[in-house]
């Protein structure tokens, strides 16, 4: 980080209510929300500082979080509504299921059960419970119960 842009973002907290409040209308050409919390203010202004001075999110990240925001609004901001986790290739999920261990392989395409490919794990959870289940619950993804090989992003 250039010594300038990070000499500006240490003065922030030095600055008065004010202060801020200008460089805000300054930075975002518009005023900062109505009853904005100087706490909040600091960390906005010094990524915006940052922003500016070496640019801001790639496009696709933008979609993305847009995206995740949509839901959010759609449904609350449950537990449930997660942006959907990538599983490298390779990873090794494993799953018991009435005494029988079942393995799938994530692949580059999707997934390997039994020697054959399936486009998602609710087809492979729906061949082994013979019922609709959602296959990244059924497979404990929901909670962080990776096993064996890769790592998820």
């Amino acid at each position: 980080m250039d010594t300038d842009i990070a000499e500006q973002i240490a003065q922030l907290r030095h600055l008065s209510r004010q202060e801020l409040l200008d460089l805000w209308q300054k930075l975002y050409r518009r005023a900062a929300p109505q009853g904005i919390r100087r706490e909040l203010m600091v960390p906005f202004l010094a990524y915006r500082i940052q922003e500016n001075a070496y640019g801001g999110l790639k496009p696709a990240t933008r979609c993305k979080l847009r995206r995740i925001a949509r839901e959010l609004e759609k449904f609350g901001a449950s537990p449930e509504v997660r942006a959907p986790r990538k599983i490298k290739p390779g990873t090794c999920l494993l799953r018991h299921w009435r005494g029988e261990g079942h393995e799938v392989r994530v692949t580059g395409s999707g997934y390997e059960y039994k020697g054959a490919s399936f486009p998602s794990l609710s087809h492979i959870a729906r061949q082994i419970t013979g019922t609709r289940w959602s296959g990244p619950a059924f497979f404990g993804l929901r909670n962080e119960k990776l096993v064996r090989g890769g790592a998820h992003d």
